[in-house]
């Protein structure tokens, strides 16, 4: 058991969605690779890596360090910063040939003079307000703050885009109401003589639902990663992550034991209890206490009693010959059964993607080509790759 907490990332899915969105959206378009957060707790250099070895060229961070990380691992392709950053990152950010989003024309001119200093323009992105509310220009003063970034003779115009806040929602009406004021915007800013090398609105909602968003480039995040945003579907995804346990003790209880902090959980009946090396301190969501479950031997184990920052206890008492050490999955395939991301988000009230990204990083990731572990990283580094193969997969999924 070289392992008691893990996640497998199969690469060998992750390429296959990247091959149907890329289908989807017609080899005319390219793909802006969301990697932020640690590409949804996937990792971004594994991720990206992958990425770029199946012709992405371009992919999206959220902070600077982000940005940095990806340069220190060799990636060579466009690292855009879709976040607005502070003047007093611009530096670094020129240093290691980051592409900003513009959040004002005084970080324009600060970012154009310190591109001028390294002797070279900077690829600059201008998101345009539609009704997200959160980053961004308002599209009446659309015109004029490009206008002003187009003198600036550090700068570069990479593109212009807008963001879908409900791109999801049974309701598409402000969705489309959103792409039409986007697309009122170009007629006056070509009249300017401005002409965006590339405009692009969709993210992973919009890309599966409204093809006339599509533009010269799709923004995916959470498809990428397999899985689908509400009322979005048929593109065939999979899964790319799987999140794994063990069994690490079983104790026979007596009726009437309280279990877990706060005693939350009495057992009805005399019980097996197992406990799993797993918590709140893995990113194991505390919500998920008396109301989940994980799977072991290929049947759901509830969770009873309050998860805890290193433990979490399963009811075993219905599972006949279980034992110390066998695999436990609280999201992923086991056997014939399974357990979605979306239900464990359910149990958590929370999000698919807040479930990825919480994933600690005292959570081993193993990366899977072919099934077999090509990279191992745990919290003191890159490990051999030899006694981490993890169990077939039955269901092929």
């Amino acid at each position: 058991m070289p392992l008691a907490t893990w996640v497998e990332v199969d690469l060998d899915r992750f390429d296959a969605n990247l091959d149907a969105l890329q289908d989807r959206i017609g080899r005319e378009r390219r793909i802006l690779l969301v990697v932020k957060a640690d590409a949804y707790g996937h990792g971004a250099v594994e991720i990206a890596q992958s990425a770029a070895a199946r012709g992405v060229r371009d992919f999206g961070v959220a902070t600077l360090h982000e940005g940095i990380q990806l340069r220190r691992a060799g990636l060579d392709e466009n690292v855009w910063v879709l976040s607005p950053l502070l003047d007093t990152e611009i530096p670094e950010a020129v240093a290691h040939r980051l592409e900003p989003t513009l959040p004002s024309l005084e970080f324009a001119r600060l970012l154009s003079e310190e591109s001028l200093r390294h002797g070279r323009a900077t690829r600059v992105h201008v998101e345009i307000d539609t009704g997200m509310g959160r980053t961004g220009v308002d599209p009446e003063d659309a015109v004029e703050f490009l206008a002003g970034v187009a003198a600036l003779e550090g700068l570069r115009l990479g593109s212009v885009y807008t963001h879908f806040p409900d791109a999801d929602a049974p309701d598409a009406g402000f969705a489309h109401e959103q792409w039409e004021s986007f697309q009122s915007l170009l007629a006056p800013l070509a009249a300017r003589g401005i002409r965006p090398p590339l405009v692009h609105a969709a993210n992973s909602a919009a890309l599966l639902r409204f093809p006339e968003t599509l533009g010269d480039m799709v923004r995916p995040g959470l498809a990428a990663y397999g899985l689908y945003p509400p009322n979005g579907n048929g593109l065939g995804l999979h899964a790319v992550m799987q999140f794994k346990s063990r069994v690490v003790q079983i104790r026979a209880l007596p009726a009437g034991r309280s279990i877990s902090y706060a005693r939350t959980f009495t057992t009805r009946r005399p019980s097996v209890i197992g406990v799993v090396p797993v918590g709140y301190g893995h990113g194991y969501s505390w919500l998920c206490s008396n109301r989940g479950a994980m799977l072991v031997g290929g049947l759901r184990a509830p969770i009873v009693g309050r998860v805890t920052m290193d433990l979490t206890m399963i009811d075993l008492t219905d599972h006949q010959g279980s034992r110390v050490g066998d695999e436990v999955v609280l999201f992923g395939v086991q056997d014939e059964a399974a357990i979605s991301v979306e239900e464990v988000a359910s149990w958590s009230e929370s999000l698919s993607y807040e479930i990825l990204c919480t994933i600690g990083k005292r959570v081993t990731r193993i990366y899977l080509r072919q099934g077999r572990p090509v990279k191992v990283l745990t919290l003191l580094g890159e490990r051999g790759r030899r006694g981490f193969e993890p169990a077939a997969d039955p269901a092929g999924t």
